[in-house]
């Protein structure tokens, strides 16, 4: 990733453009409003200090006419250029009385109000920019007071330059920030694409790289490694599937095509054709039956009927199925035990009670006359969890994690009965309803749980 170009076709170009775009357009208008309330501060101001001096000398006129009004300009011309302050009145007729101006513009009306022109200074003749204010005194004399204007304008150059300079900085910084931005972002996206790749190759080992920074990129790689290691599984139980189901169903098949191939035998009785048909019958449903579990278990991994989930007394399921088979333990001297309590879950009742019948039935197969099968129903955070323990000899440690894979059994004597997909249905039925299936040695007996997500 960190080989491309930068051109408008690809998405690095594309969001350094856009962060460039947003963080100038953001400056500019900052800066912007810096310009113009700074303007309006000093033209307040300068308003302000104009509208008082025309304010006391309104005064001066008022108390002592135009005399007293020529020599209140006079006294204020000597300190005039330390104020850029400006000065001129006239006559009716627009003849100089006093001030520092040389005349009256000729396009400008007497009482006209505020004011922006040019004019020249009496001392050294010079045309200068002014921003006045207009009177016209009640005995027709025109009277302007304003400043300078040349002082403004040169801050408003220096402005205008600082703002161009601080824009063409942020510019500058916004490239760097968004190229900064994107090394990151597309750096981590970068390695998880080549760690997609190498997986889409075969390598279902690779995993997605984690930086320990707890950020968002790391949960996402969080949680595509967790998908990863749950499609792993599911391939390498498909693998072991697909070998046990040719290892499996070779030997019935085998029969039945035996079976069928004798029938034709002409020195054969009637007796011995009904009995070789009764044993090839018994073959089609043993297969029949191994290949419908595998659709249960292929169902319950796949999720289908999670629409079909509804709020389940776990506690009521319990009772249910400990009913249905207290006759069959009763028969083998074995008792069944409820123990704990737990609140109702969403969930599909037929699976969940065939997850428990098995989980039962494998406990009572190698659980010792004269002891207690103990179903107990517990909380575990987000989780109920479900287990079946018996009394029994346990399983070898190492060939706790193989109970659940499909076509497992620690019996050495395989019989047509079971062929290993009890615990791998109650496993793949775990999975869909969130959890998950798990076994330890309780020393003695085994103890087998099921782990019920409480939200969906």
């Amino acid at each position: 990733m960190d080989n491309i170009r930068l051109s408008f076709n690809n998405s690095r170009t594309r969001l350094i453009l856009a962060s460039m775009a947003l963080s100038t357009l953001l400056t500019a208008t900052i800066l912007a409003l810096v310009y113009v309330t700074a303007n309006r501060t000093i033209e307040g101001e300068t308003r302000s200090v104009v509208s008082a001096e025309l304010t006391g000398l309104a005064d001066e006129y008022e108390r002592r006419g135009l005399l007293g009004l020529l020599r209140a300009i006079e006294r204020r011309i000597p300190t005039a250029a330390e104020r850029d302050a400006l000065y001129l009145l006239t006559d009716p007729f627009g003849v100089k009385l006093a001030g520092n101006l040389k005349q009256w513009p000729d396009h400008i009306a007497a009482g006209s109000g505020w004011v922006d022109l040019e004019l020249r200074r009496a001392d050294n003749d010079e045309l200068v920019p002014i921003s006045a204010a207009s009177v016209r005194l009640p005995g027709g004399e025109r009277l302007l007071v304003g400043r300078d204007a040349l002082a403004r304008q040169q801050f408003d150059r220096v402005l205008l330059q600082t703002v161009g300079i601080a824009l063409g900085i942020a510019l500058g910084l916004s490239v760097l920030t968004g190229w900064l931005f994107t090394r990151l972002v597309f750096a981590r996206l970068s390695d998880i694409a080549n760690t997609a790749e190498d997986i889409v190759s075969g390598d279902l080992s690779r995993r997605m790289p984690l930086r320990g920074t707890g950020d968002e990129f790391d949960q996402v790689s969080g949680t595509l490694n967790t998908m990863l290691d749950r499609i792993e599984e599911l391939v390498s139980n498909l693998r072991t599937t697909s070998n046990s189901i040719a290892h499996d169903l070779r030997s019935p098949l085998s029969r039945l095509k035996q079976r069928v191939e004798t029938l034709s035998d002409p020195s054969k009785t009637d007796k011995e054709r009904a009995i070789d048909i009764a044993r090839a019958s018994v073959e089609i449903d043993h297969v029949l039956r191994v290949l419908g579990q595998l659709t249960e278990i292929s169902r319950a991994e796949a999720g289908v009927g999670r629409e079909q989930f509804e709020p389940v007394d776990l506690q009521q399921l319990v009772a249910d199925v400990v009913e249905l088979y207290e006759p069959v333990a009763s028969d083998q001297g074995i008792q069944l035990k409820v123990t704990g309590t737990a609140a109702p879950i969403p969930g599909h009742r037929p699976l969940l009670s065939q997850a428990l019948s098995n989980l039962l039935e494998n406990s009572m197969r190698y659980a010792p006359q004269d002891t207690a099968v103990t179903i107990n129903l517990s909380d575990d955070g987000a989780y109920t969890c479900l287990s079946v323990r018996d009394q029994g000899p346990g399983v070898p440690q190492q060939d706790l994690s193989r109970l659940q894979m499909p076509f497992v059994t620690l019996d050495p004597a395989r019989t047509e009965r079971n062929a290993g997909l009890g615990l791998a249905l109650v496993a793949a039925i775990s999975h869909m309803h969130g959890g998950g299936f798990e076994a330890r040695n309780c020393d003695p007996g085994l103890e087998a749980k099921i782990k019920l997500a409480r939200k969906t």
